[in-house]
């Protein structure tokens, strides 16, 4: 399954997938502000864990876009 990449002015957000226990997905999303100087990288994780890893992108997905939704420049 491919990352998903959003970019809103400096930050970078990529929705990802990983496997975890019980066959279970987790979505995460990996912030990454680039202000030419420096790069800052945080990464965040879905609460949820999905089913499926199509489940698992759409909830990082959605936490990707609150993410950038919610940054002020």
């Amino acid at each position: 399954m491919e990352d998903v990449t959003y970019t809103k002015g400096i930050y970078t957000a990529t929705a990802a997938v990983r496997p975890v226990d019980d066959g279970l997905y987790q979505g995460v999303v990996a912030l990454a502000r680039d202000d030419g100087d420096e790069q800052e990288n945080t990464v965040y994780e879905v609460e949820a864990t999905s089913a499926t890893p199509e489940e698992a992108l759409e909830e990082a997905k959605a936490l990707a876009h609150r993410i950038l939704g919610e940054i002020e420049f």
